[in-house]
């Protein structure tokens, strides 16, 4: 198997994992069975992959003005959708679609987190610095 088809099935699986814990969480999401929970995951990857940042970029004035918080509102909107397209998979309302994005949002960013998979990558150092940089308060440094 290819990297890619690799890269693809774990995220796949991260965000199934995710759409699940929130809707066990209770939140007015609903699946009627595992295949329905997994076309709905399929199926908000493919939207998050395409539809979001097309919606990003019309609606960059409410996400500058609301400092990113519109960023969640897209989300909910997205698994909103998902739950109108997806006969099996059930979103109560606006408000369960926001609550079960936050969530979603969480879990996958944990799980991205433990697996080292997705873009974002963070690292802790504690010592000494690492050669090369460059202690000459020429700039704002953040040492944590």
């Amino acid at each position: 198997m290819s990297p890619k088809w690799k890269e693809f099935l774990g995220r796949w699986l991260i965000t199934t994992v995710a759409v699940m814990v929130a809707a066990n969480l209770g939140l007015g999401i609903h699946y009627d069975n595992f295949t329905t929970l997994l076309v709905a995951s399929l199926l908000l990857g493919i939207l998050n992959a395409f539809l979001r940042p097309l919606l990003v970029v019309l609606a960059l004035p409410l996400v500058v003005l609301t400092l990113g918080f519109f960023f969640f509102v897209i989300n909910a909107l997205l698994l909103y959708l998902v739950g109108a397209l997806v006969k099996g998979f059930h979103v109560d309302s606006f408000w369960a679609a926001f609550c079960g994005a936050l969530v979603i949002t969480i879990v996958t960013l944990v799980l991205n987190s433990l697996t080292g998979s997705g873009g974002a990558r963070f690292k802790i150092r504690r010592g000494t610095p690492p050669p090369g940089r460059r202690d000459d308060d020429d700039g704002p440094v953040i040492d944590v």
